[in-house]
């Protein structure tokens, strides 16, 4: 078949009026034979995410050329419903009820191998190989007509359609998830504001000491790119993924490794890049012992409302940020758990968020605090400083403010203190000055109106 026939093909089994992204057409041998051709449609239908568990896969099923089923479900996973095309096999029963049909076990070999040619057609895609002509089961399917070569744009393009699909693949797909991890694309810290990077690029780009595929999730890339989390990372010139969409958090928990590497959230606690040594972990004890007090201080005052107060090593610039614990919700997880409709806090209060506070030794607002709790630990000003830290960390490591009210009154406070104001109570009487002149105008206007009524 030449390339125009196989996208004719498709329009006239998808009623779709754009030619498909790719497609592979093979022939299954072994203990099944059957013939099968399946497209990737090049756009992804409005609706596609509506009604997701209650999608059927638009496979046409033959048997001996006769139609079966035009929407036949047990044949690719629900994840993989928006491929198209046809299936045809000699060696199911024709005379037999659909039901009957659904529980043979020759429809689940099929199904098997359908996936791992779909996810075949797909892994071409994304290494810019070509659209498959015949081939057998035991053979790669060899490029035909459709065999101009595609660029990374042909793959992006499938990806920001469809790449919810593959997130949903890892979760639910655990026989293929080693597959499914090789088509994930992710924005990073490396990459250009529309650019994407796979796994396998990112793990070529690490570092000879990084042991780790470092990630943060967020609200939205920009937000992500403006967190304090990442200022020690860029200093370093360590790569993280960039995950926005509210799926990935759940994906990615799902992976443990990649590649004999670990994959973990820049936002949970005790991080390490790879490269301590001996004399790191020396200083760091050194700071830790000089910055107790300030820790005690902290812990005292913050209560419930902090885990545990430590003095951190991987920030640059920032003087505080809030980490979670390694097992718990993080920041973001948090926001989609209290985002959902029908969520019940107190089932998943065991997973909300343990809050670490980590200070910035050498920032000069902790030193500053420091020296000023050494003086005087009863200090209002350091409590009032060290909530301001608090809540200023709680919204810049991406959590919600707890308290509203408390967060406004301590800023009210603080302009106050800055405008040199006695009080903040309201002014009771406020002197506007009047001129006498445009009284006696308002008052001839008024005249002029009434007798012009009156002529009228």
């Amino acid at each position: 078949m030449s390339e125009e026939e196989y996208k004719d093909f498709y329009k006239a089994i998808s009623k779709d009026s754009e030619a498909p992204s790719t497609w592979i057409h093979f022939t299954a041998e072994g203990e099944i034979e059957f013939k099968s051709i399946l497209y990737v449609p090049s756009k992804a239908p409005s609706d596609l995410y509506d009604d997701y568990y209650g999608k059927t896969n638009a496979l046409r099923l033959y048997v001996r050329k006769v139609l079966i089923s035009d929407e036949f479900e047990d044949l690719l996973p629900r994840y993989l419903s928006f491929i198209k095309g046809v299936v045809d096999s000699d060696d199911l029963p024709l005379n037999v009820s659909r039901e009957t049909l659904q529980q043979s076990k020759v429809l689940k070999v099929m199904a098997k191998k359908l996936v791992r040619k779909a996810l075949e057609m797909l892994r071409k895609l994304s290494q810019g190989a070509a659209a498959g002509e015949e081939g057998g089961e035991g053979e790669e399917a060899k490029e035909g007509d459709a065999a101009t070569k595609k660029d990374d744009s042909a793959y992006v393009a499938f990806w920001k359609a469809f790449g919810k699909n593959i997130k949903l693949g890892v979760i639910e797909d655990s026989s293929n998830r080693t597959k499914l991890s090789k088509l994930l694309r992710f924005h990073s810290s490396k990459t250009e504001d529309d650019g994407y990077t796979s796994l396998d690029a990112y793990v070529s780009r690490m570092k000879e000491y990084q042991k780790t595929i470092f990630y943060i999730a967020g609200e939205s890339l920009d937000s992500i790119k403006k967190s304090a989390f990442l200022e020690r990372f860029k200093a370093k010139d360590i790569e993280v993924l960039f995950l926005s969409d509210p799926i990935d958090e759940y994906a990615i928990q799902n992976l443990s490794e990649y590649d004999g590497k670990k994959l973990q959230s820049i936002t949970k606690e005790n991080v390490k890049f790879g490269d301590e040594g001996k004399r790191e972990e020396k200083k760091e004890a050194l700071l830790k012992d000089q910055f107790q007090p300030l820790v005690d201080f902290l812990g005292e005052t913050f209560g419930k409302k902090a885990e545990k107060v430590v003095v951190s090593s991987r920030l640059e610039s920032s003087p505080c940020i809030i980490s979670t614990s390694q097992y718990g919700y993080s920041a973001n997880m948090e926001r989609i758990v209290k985002a959902q409709a029908f969520s019940d806090p107190s089932r998943a209060q065991h997973l909300l968020s343990k809050k670490t506070v980590e200070i910035n030794p050498r920032h000069p607002i902790i030193v500053e605090l420091l020296k000023l709790v050494q003086e005087n630990p009863e200090s209002e000003s350091a409590k009032n400083t060290a909530w301001l830290l608090y809540d200023t960390a709680l919204l810049n490591s991406g959590f919600q403010m707890e308290d509203s009210g408390e967060f406004s009154g301590r800023m009210f406070s603080l302009m106050k203190q800055a405008l040199n104001l006695d009080s903040l109570e309201l002014v009771k009487d406020i002197e506007v000055p009047v001129d006498e002149d445009d009284d006696v105008e308002e008052e001839e206007e008024e005249a002029g109106g009434a007798f012009d009524d009156e002529e009228l």
